[in-house]
């Protein structure tokens, strides 16, 4: 009897330590809204990456609390954009980074946005929903700090349909395309 009962404490002291790594290391997040159609959709339900996520890169789908000046108690999710002291502008809904134009295979209408040249803060980096008509995101004036981002979208996990790793991109300046950066240009900063 002795001996079920220490097996019995260890199963649940292993089940335990189990379930608090995964609570450490792992996310789960249900996707609210349409501001990153047509990659992820309303109500889909995706794991993110707490624990391993260390170097944010372009094209990178992350969650963050939202913005001080937005009207929500939800986390955010959106694609990285822009890197910490680039300077992004975006004209006829094409983003360009550092005066080069980002290939963005993901969208599929880009609404004629505009974004005056703007400077991201080092420490910061620059956020859009991939439905660029339709989401809230750092061309409303602010950026989201490293240290604000609670993971990177690992799986989709429901539903069935959409089971499989989470759509982030390696997103880089269109090849063959040279790179002007103006360190002495005028880029309007933008609140963090």
């Amino acid at each position: 009897m002795k001996k079920l009962v220490i097996e019995i404490i260890g199963t649940l002291l292993a089940g335990i330590a189990i379930f608090v790594f995964i609570n450490i290391s792992v996310q789960y997040s249900i996707v609210e809204g349409s501001s990153m159609e047509p990659n992820l959709h309303n109500g889909q339900r995706l794991l993110i990456n707490k624990i391993a996520y260390n170097n944010p890169q372009r094209g990178d789908i992350i969650v963050f609390p939202p913005p001080h000046i937005a009207n929500s108690d939800k986390d955010f999710i959106k694609r990285i954009i822009g890197l910490p002291g680039e300077l992004i502008e975006i004209k006829d809904g094409v983003v360009y980074i550092n005066n080069v134009p980002l290939d963005e295979p993901y969208i599929v209408d880009n609404a004629g946005i505009i974004v005056p040249l703007t400077a991201i803060p080092e420490g910061q980096y620059f956020v859009l929903g991939d439905n660029r008509g339709n989401s809230s995101d750092s061309r409303n004036g602010w950026t989201v700090p490293e240290e604000d981002i609670v993971g990177k979208a690992w799986l989709s996990i429901w539903p069935p349909s959409e089971w499989g790793l989470a759509p982030n991109y390696d997103l880089q300046p269109e090849p063959g395309s040279q790179i002007f950066f103006f360190p002495n240009t005028e880029a309007e900063p933008v609140a963090g």
